[in-house]
């Protein structure tokens, strides 16, 4: 229908005929008022699918609520894995994914409060790097955003618009995960050498990035390990494959695991210490879930900010960075608004 009887312009095609993925049909989204429509139809087939039928069938029958299991081992970059539901993966993005976590409420005479840790990675690659201008825009409070813009497009700070800072902060994190030049044009709609020409900008005002994943990935090399900050080990056998394809795919990992794999622990030591908080008096709330980087509590009201102070300062003093670690919290009596 699209591609034969609309006339619409094919993108990819594979051997079983014409590709209609996400990608695809979002480069069509404006060709065409059917495109917007599957895209919404797939949207809301899939979470119908994945979330509103089997939340419906997982309530406890003892206490009414919806209980995930946690996998501790299961991924490599260390961060814990949710299934059966699996409560990590409910989107935030959209409004029907919204609407979804509006369902989530904290029971009666409760809040939700959402602790989450802020630009965590890009913290950790502070750190351990060393650089200088980087530790710097932490240690000033500065939005690392915004310096990586005015750096990148050569601008003065009030000259830095929403859609440069929106570029600045793919940079920023597309470096943490070894985003190639193709990837980030890919990812900015640019051309492949402007997009060289950013990432050059980036490790010109980032030396000091630049020489550790250089450094990060010869260690890597001679000892097959990718290392996290507090000594666990990944081996990345990839990156010295003599397929090219396979040592590009080990690079990245060697420098996304010890950043990844350290925010991954640090989490890892908040829960532990914000459980010992939680189990010392009942006043203190019960730790509910682990997204990521972020932890839901449910508080009681009267407590709410007491605990929401004290959790805080729990998960910003557990781990000492060479830069400041900063948590937003967040309450409210469904998660969507937390």
């Amino acid at each position: 229908i699209l591609f034969e009887k609309l006339g619409l312009p094919a993108a990819k095609k594979k051997k079983t005929g014409y590709s209609t993925d996400e990608e695809v049909l979002e480069g069509l989204h404006d060709a065409h008022p059917v495109v917007p429509l599957v895209l919404e139809y797939r949207e809301m087939e899939k979470l119908l699918r994945s979330y509103l039928d089997p939340l419906g069938r997982m309530v406890s029958e003892v206490d009414g609520r919806v209980h995930t299991t946690f996998n501790l081992a299961a991924t490599a970059t260390g961060r814990l894995s949710s299934e059966n539901p699996n409560l990590q993966n409910i989107p935030v993005r959209t409004a029907y994914g919204r609407r979804i976590r509006a369902l989530f409420r904290a029971a009666p005479g409760n809040l939700l409060l959402a602790a989450d840790y802020s630009q965590i990675e890009l913290r950790v690659l502070a750190h351990m790097s060393g650089d200088e201008q980087l530790r710097r825009s932490f240690r000033d409070g500065e939005d690392v955003h915004a310096a990586t813009a005015m750096e990148v497009f050569g601008v003065q700070r009030d000259a830095v618009t929403p859609d440069m800072r929106r570029a600045a902060k793919v940079i920023n994190f597309g470096i943490i995960y070894g985003m190639s030049a193709q990837g980030l044009a890919r990812e900015l709609n640019i051309p492949v050498g402007t997009a060289q020409e950013y990432i050059s900008s980036y490790f010109a005002r980032y030396a000091g990035v630049k020489a550790w994943i250089d450094r990060v990935i010869a260690e890597t090399r001679q000892t097959g390990m990718a290392v996290t900050m507090f000594g666990r080990r990944r081996p990345v056998p990839e990156v010295s494959s003599p397929n090219k394809a396979m040592q590009s795919f080990g690079e990245r990992l060697a420098v996304n695991t010890p950043i990844q794999g350290t925010a991954a622990d640090i989490i890892k030591r908040a829960m532990r210490a914000v459980w010992d908080y939680c189990t010392a008096d009942a006043g203190h709330g019960r730790l509910l879930l682990q997204i990521h980087d972020e932890l839901i509590l449910e508080v009681g009201e009267t407590d709410a900010e007491v605990v929401r102070n004290e959790v805080a300062g729990i998960m910003e003093r557990e781990t000492v960075l060479d830069v400041p670690i900063v948590v937003d919290t967040h309450l409210s009596r469904c998660w969507e608004k937390a």
